[in-house]
């Protein structure tokens, strides 16, 4: 079992920055590709951004493509979403997941690991 906890959310002020924070534990967490989703009240979930397990391949929905980076840092179990020019429209509850393949990862459906969220709440 992997359990995946995220951090780092909170209110900003549009044009801002945020970075969250996503650390894995539990049973080995070996190749595990990571990603982040969000949900917007009254909408449904939607991905953001995956990260493969090795860190050299990357994806991201065309909303946030030149605003946001995903990262990750291997040795920590960890995985980052640097957002930088947020906008109201970015407020939501932004989530961590994991799974065996970038393809996968990014597909809500799919078969993973969810953490529990964190809030982003972006003011105009």
């Amino acid at each position: 079992q992997v359990q995946l906890a995220e951090s780092g959310g909170g209110l900003v002020q549009a044009g801002g920055s945020l970075r969250l924070s996503c650390v894995a534990s539990g049973r080995p967490f070996v190749n595990y590709a990571m990603g982040w989703f969000r949900q917007a009240p009254g909408k449904e979930r939607e991905f953001v951004a995956a990260i493969n397990w090795s860190g050299g391949s990357t994806a991201y929905a065309n909303s946030v493509k030149g605003r946001f980076t995903i990262s990750r840092v291997a040795a920590k179990n960890t995985v980052y979403l640097q957002m930088n020019s947020l906008k109201p429209e970015d407020t939501a509850l932004y989530y961590c997941k994991a799974a065996k393949g970038i393809t996968t990862v990014q597909t809500t459906a799919s078969d993973g690991y969810w953490g529990q969220g964190t809030q982003v709440t972006v003011s105009s």
